[in-house]
């Protein structure tokens, strides 16, 4: 399970040190690709194969299911841990997401996100201000 809210640097290769409390869950490795809202979503192998196959079975007739899997899928990066509990953000999801230097890597329960620090300021002040109506919209479902 994937909770929390921490803040690392990336070094020049693009490595990013993925929350020692993260790593045990990536064992088998990580696909990154583009996340909703312009962040780099995080997904470990088990979860990344539901997704993929449920993503896989939408319809090919749909253009907007088509659209979907080319946003998913063509940016995905099936990666491992180094030693050190690294992860090589690629270029194109660090321009994507806005990743420069610093990220912060939130934990969203069976995955994690990769957001720029004025990404995330921008999601949690929506947060902040909307919370109230997201939560009312929402409560039937809880």
């Amino acid at each position: 399970m994937f909770l929390g809210r921490f803040a690392h640097n990336l070094d020049a290769k693009g490595r990013l040190a993925v929350p020692a409390r993260f790593r045990a869950s990536l064992a088998d490795g990580v696909v990154l690709t583009r996340g909703m809202d312009r962040c780099v979503a995080a997904y470990p192998i088990p979860v990344w194969e539901d997704l993929a196959a449920r993503i896989s079975a939408l319809p090919m007739t749909d253009p907007n299911a088509r659209q979907f899997r080319r946003m998913v899928f063509a940016e995905a990066a099936n990666l491992d841990l180094d030693g050190q509990g690294r992860i090589v953000v690629p270029p194109e999801l660090r321009g994507f997401a806005g990743i420069d230097r610093e990220a912060v890597i939130i934990g969203v329960h069976t995955s994690f996100e990769i957001w720029s620090p004025d990404g995330w300021a921008a999601m949690q002040s929506l947060v902040d201000d909307e919370g109230d109506a997201i939560v009312s919209q929402l409560a039937n479902v809880l």
